[in-house]
């Protein structure tokens, strides 16, 4: 509308003016909600944005889900040679056993010279050079020994009482201890179905099972190693240094997650109904004084931000992504990702003194780690926002 007309509308009719007046409101407040749906449609583009640039680069998806719009990943450089072995490196093959590791040996002789056809006999079976040495491992045939114990009766002649023999331990059960762990190391570190280990232990050993039986099998090795099982706990939460994670993982059917705590010499792994903070405390306890390696997911926050490793292949991904987007977050993800690069450079020659001089892993993560790179680190990353990191504090780096 020029304003010739709106002047002409004005010095008009009053009840058009006063008509369009409030219509204007109704416009702006129109105006309004179109804006703020505006608002919110461009933050949904730009988080389906950011989902369709995800990759296992920059976020937690496996390669396997990878799509076809992600870069290729990085491969090393080509040395330029050609593929397979080159002309005298030094070959790998399966080394032979030593002759007294060898259960049987069968010595092979040639019947006639590949030359002349002359018949060797017997008596010059004499070796021209040392004979060539071929070994076949194989399985011997496997079936079930069945020992049976007989507990016989016997009549007392002075008091005229029957007494049956005392039953050994072996035969408390219909199984003996191997086949039991064989069938349980089936049905539970392989995760082979109760039916499916009947058909293997009748087809492999030649022993009827029962699913029932498979089932309280299991049961049963699991009491008996609820005692070692609680002792390695113990142990988890007396380590200096643990690394914790947890993951998604189906039982019967159900969805239930499969945690994981694990030191250098002990893992303990529980099947819980969530990935709550109860469960990290259940791994850990609640005042858990050594350091821990996790990702950044919510039921670790109980834990003191200073003795808190975070995972460097998560802070990797996330720097990635940063660095792929736009302004000032593409300037700290790349920021990031140079800091990281040098970061391993030193964790390397950290690394490198592990063990010597007798020094264990903590003694050397402690001044080492803490001094030369956690320092380092924080004067450089300490004045960023750590809300960047996604939740939590910038936390010491010590080199698991």
């Amino acid at each position: 509308m020029e304003r010739a007309e709106a002047e002409a509308i004005f010095d008009g009719d009053r009840e058009t003016a006063i008509a369009l007046l409030l219509r204007l409101d109704e416009l702006v407040d129109a105006n309004q909600r179109l804006a703020e749906a505006n608002e919110r449609l461009e933050a949904r583009v730009a988080e389906l944005e950011r989902r369709l640039k995800q990759s296992s680069r920059n976020s937690s998806l496996p390669p396997s889900q990878d799509p076809p719009s992600a870069p290729p990943r990085p491969r090393a450089k080509g040395s330029g040679k050609k593929r397979g072995g080159q002309h005298g490196h030094e070959g790998r093959h399966r080394r032979l056993l030593a002759p007294e590791q060898v259960d049987e040996i069968v010595e092979h002789w040639p019947d006639r010279c590949r030359s002349c056809a002359y018949a060797f006999a017997e008596r010059e079976r004499v070796d021209a050079a040392e004979p060539s040495r071929r070994q076949v491992a194989e399985l011997p045939p496997i079936a079930v020994s069945v020992t049976e114990h007989r507990l016989h009766r016997l009549c007392c002649p002075a008091c005229a009482t029957v007494t049956t023999a005392a039953p050994p331990a072996a035969s408390r059960w219909a199984f003996g201890p191997r086949l039991q762990a064989t069938v349980v190391t089936l049905a539970v570190r392989n995760r082979v179905s109760r039916r499916d280990a009947t058909e293997l232990a009748r087809e492999l050993f030649g022993v009827e099972l029962s699913t029932g039986t498979v089932d309280a099998i299991v049961q049963r090795t699991g009491e008996a190693l609820a005692a070692p099982h609680t002792r390695l706990e113990q142990e988890i939460k007396r380590s200096p240094v643990v690394n914790i994670d947890e993951t998604g993982w189906k039982t019967g059917g159900n969805r239930r997650m499969l945690w994981g705590a694990l030191t250098r010499r002990t893992a303990v792994f529980r099947i819980a109904a969530g990935r709550h903070a109860a469960e990290a405390q259940t791994m850990l306890g609640e005042q858990y004084g050594g350091i821990v390696c996790s990702d950044r997911w919510s039921a670790y926050d109980y834990l003191d931000p200073t003795r808190r490793q975070l995972c460097w292949a998560h802070l990797l991904r996330d720097f990635t992504a940063h660095s792929e987007g736009m302004g000032e977050q593409e300037d700290f993800g790349s920021a990031g990702l140079v800091i990281a690069q040098d970061l391993f450079i030193r964790g390397e020659h950290s690394r490198g003194l592990w063990g010597q001089n007798g020094a264990s892993h903590v003694e050397i993560v402690s001044p080492l780690a803490t001094a030369r790179v956690s320092g380092w680190i924080a004067t450089r990353v300490g004045r960023w926002n750590p809300e960047s990191f996604g939740a939590g504090a910038v936390t010491p780096f010590c080199m698991r």
